[in-house]
């Protein structure tokens, strides 16, 4: 019986548990880590009734980013390698890093998963436009790395709703109900020498070089259920409905804005982190976040019905999460959610 995990402690102690005491050496489906960004400064608590995080040298340290250049890329590749270890056959990993850093960690992750295996560069659309004074355009992205452990990662593939836009430019037509809808021709490229596919339809045959997508058979359905519009020239095409489409393929641009009103400084839109579950992950998958803040990858796991492990070693994120997941309960209604918190030594 599997038990969710929160450890507390160093993550590097925190994996070496996972591998040697808990026995998970390829049984992790998804890795999604947010590790710090190189800044070179230590982030730090102002006011512990609100959790308020700032940049300012004065209070207690929340969580430190002082590591920078070849030193912090060395902290990562620790990990990584680790964390390739723990990655089971089908699984991914989705490294979250910032404009600054990110294009020397896309080169280490190269070198520990293999540049076979990079599968996007994504970017995310952070915030809204900034108008501070500077010399170089404002950022308002960073960027989430995308690799697999193998050839055939868990992909269930994601759809997002199309916009009004999209309905406009894809489905330009309507029929009597007001149903939007688009038409494709009825034939592919290539002759059919066997089969249904090359005979009449109608008393016509499809275009030279060219053979019906499907049996005639099935095109005479299609036109009875008035599937089928004819051209003026006498040429038909299927009927394809916006309402019967799950929407459009998610690209790899996401706009998933940081929480307005955050309880720990490198907290994520659930919602970004429910996209990449849902994508890269099945049901009782094993997902794992070892720089896990302020929950958002637990919670998200949980709620779709995924185990989970977190690992910070942060007194603030630990207690951020364990709220995160109490208001699970609050509000969705449902029974406690179980797990073991474990305090690792170092």
């Amino acid at each position: 019986m599997w038990k969710n995990l929160l450890l507390k402690g160093n993550n590097i102690i925190g994996l070496d548990y996972l591998i040697n005491e808990k026995n998970l050496v390829g049984k992790i489906d998804l890795i999604y880590i947010d590790p710090p960004f190189a800044t070179g400064i230590n982030f730090t608590i102002t006011d512990e009734r609100t959790a308020t995080i700032s940049k300012s040298k004065e209070g207690k340290v929340a969580y430190s980013d002082k590591l920078t250049g070849t030193e912090y890329l060395e902290f990562l590749k620790q990990r990584l390698v680790l964390l390739k270890e723990l990655l089971s056959e089908k699984g991914s990993i989705y490294l979250h890093i910032d404009y600054k850093i990110g294009h020397y960690v896309k080169v280490l992750m190269d070198e520990v998963f293999g540049i076979e295996n990079f599968r996007n560069d994504i970017t995310r659309v952070k915030c809204n436009p900034k108008n501070f004074n500077r010399t170089g355009y404002g950022n308002i992205k960073d960027l989430i790395l995308f690799y697999s452990k193998a050839k055939k990662p868990i992909w269930n593939e994601p759809r997002e709703k199309y916009s009004e836009k999209d309905l406009l430019r894809l489905f330009p037509k309507k029929n009597e109900a007001g149903r939007r809808y688009t038409t494709v021709p009825l034939h592919a490229p290539g002759e059919t020498v066997k089969g249904k596919s090359n005979q009449p339809f109608k008393g016509k045959l499809p275009p030279k070089g060219r053979h019906w997508r499907t049996d005639v058979a099935t095109l005479e359905k299609w036109d009875e259920d008035g599937l089928i519009e004819w051209s003026s020239k006498g040429n038909p095409r299927k009927k394809i409905f916006a309402d019967e489409r799950e929407g459009k393929r998610v690209q790899d641009i996401w706009e998933f804005k940081d929480p307005q009103y955050a309880t720990y400084p490198t907290e994520k839109n659930h919602d970004l982190l429910d996209l990449i579950i849902r994508t890269s992950s099945n049901e009782e998958s094993i997902v794992l976040d070892c720089f896990c803040g302020s929950g958002t990858t637990l919670r998200a796991a949980q709620i779709l019905n995924r185990n989970w492990i977190g690992i910070d070693e942060s007194d603030l994120a630990i207690k951020a999460t364990k709220e995160k997941l109490q208001n699970i309960n609050d509000a969705l209604s449902v029974s406690n959610v179980e797990y073991d918190f474990i305090e690792l030594q170092n």
